[in-house]
């Protein structure tokens, strides 16, 4: 683990509490670990955190300094960036493999997106510069729907990930997870006309070019809503 008192704000990301036999309340720290396993002959290491709210630079020296320890050698890293693309198609997965032939077989389009990234852009980068063989995945998920979990782009990215390193991963589940997932999202936006109208543009647009387009920003997003809304009511200005 890496320690979070000295990375996480606790206001910000908070603890939880949870019930033991409806009776014993246990609380349950944010927590920043990796996990090791042995698969079909190869050492995998997961790491999975809570985006760190203070010190980037003391955090990412703490999990190059751990790499470096347990002798990675290759690294893949992962992520999701909001983007115009509709929930009923597969997830788009745009990124960069170390090898460009690669990238080409797995179908990845690099971004030339500029401006604000979060902390997987910031590890990515600073793995690259200090000659780890790094490779970094990112899912296209659907700007109009609230934060939260997308199982579909999880779903892609493990796939992708899967054939980029060539191991194998069991999916069943997240599969199921997934249609679930798109089934609940169809039925809540069903109730909203102007919205299936939107989406239903969107899966048009999808059809006629690869992949997602470049990430807008917020306000961009915003916009483009808007403007739909008013075509959508026959509104000007």
């Amino acid at each position: 683990d890496i320690d979070p008192d000295g990375f996480l704000d606790f206001q910000m990301t908070r603890p939880t509490v949870r019930l033991e036999a409806g009776i014993t309340r246990r609380i349950e720290w944010p927590e920043l670990r990796f996990s090791a396993a042995r698969v079909d002959g190869r050492d995998v290491v997961v790491f999975l955190g809570v985006e760190p709210n203070v010190r980037w630079r003391a955090f990412v020296e703490t999990f190059l300094a751990t790499a470096r320890e347990i002798g990675v050698g290759e690294v893949v890293t992962l992520g999701a960036f909001l983007a115009d693309v509709p929930h009923t198609r597969p997830t788009p997965v745009t990124g960069l493999a170390v090898d460009p032939e690669r990238s080409q077989e797995l179908g990845l389009t690099s971004s030339r997106y500029e401006g604000p990234t979060g902390i997987v852009g910031v590890i990515h980068d600073a793995m690259a510069r200090d000659g780890f063989a790094a490779s970094s995945l990112w899912g296209a998920v659907p700007h109009y729907l609230p934060g939260g979990p997308n199982p579909k782009a999880a779903l892609a990215l493990v796939q992708k990930i899967g054939a980029l390193t060539g191991l194998p991963a069991t999916t069943d589940t997240l599969e199921r997870a997934a249609g679930s997932w798109e089934a609940q999202v169809t039925s809540s936006i069903a109730e909203n006309a102007e919205l299936t109208a939107y989406v239903r543009r969107l899966e048009e647009l999808a059809g006629e070019r690869e992949g997602p387009s470049e990430i807008p920003s917020g306000d961009a997003l915003a916009a483009e809503l808007e403007r739909f809304l008013r075509d959508q009511r026959g509104e000007s200005g």
